[in-house]
């Protein structure tokens, strides 16, 4: 029963990841939706520059998502044949899953933000794109040392 308890612990950590890193992309991706929409209304000829910052809190989720499949293919989930995870370890992937999950939820919608903010400055001055990328992805390097962690921490607590 315990063996079943610390898998449990795992699968939660994996999942954990992936929903609420991708909880604030999903968050994220709708506020900078909602300010590209309105730019692409009065001028369409904007569309690409202000898909590419709404496309940019999506990344989270896909960090999430990431950090969720090492998880479940490290314990053997993916392949049909779960391994044996103790309690302790168990509790250790969960907390290995959890600096993505965690800051994927906050940077994503941050990142959102920003990216609403940055599609105000494509709106009034469109020669500045490059400029207006660098204020949500300056966001996105939190978000990535978050990934960093998570990979390196069930990476080194999977079981063998």
């Amino acid at each position: 029963m315990l063996q079943e308890l610390g898998l449990v612990y795992a699968l939660l950590g994996a999942a954990l990841s992936a929903l609420l890193a991708g909880c604030g992309s999903a968050i994220g991706v709708g506020i900078a939706g909602q300010a590209a929409s309105g730019v692409v209304t009065e001028d369409p000829s904007k569309f690409a520059k202000v898909l590419l910052l709404q496309l940019l809190p999506g990344t989270q989720g896909i960090y999430g998502l990431l950090v969720g499949f090492i998880t479940l293919s490290g314990i053997g989930v993916l392949g049909g044949d779960p391994k044996e995870v103790t309690v302790k370890t168990g509790l250790l992937i969960l907390a290995a899953c959890l600096p993505i999950g965690v800051v994927g939820l906050i940077s994503g919608r941050a990142q959102g933000q920003t990216s609403a903010a940055a599609i105000g400055i494509v709106a009034k001055k469109p020669d500045q794109f490059g400029k207006a990328m660098l204020f949500p992805a300056m966001v996105e390097t939190y978000a990535i040392l978050a990934l960093l962690i998570s990979i390196l921490a069930v990476t080194a607590v999977l079981p063998k």
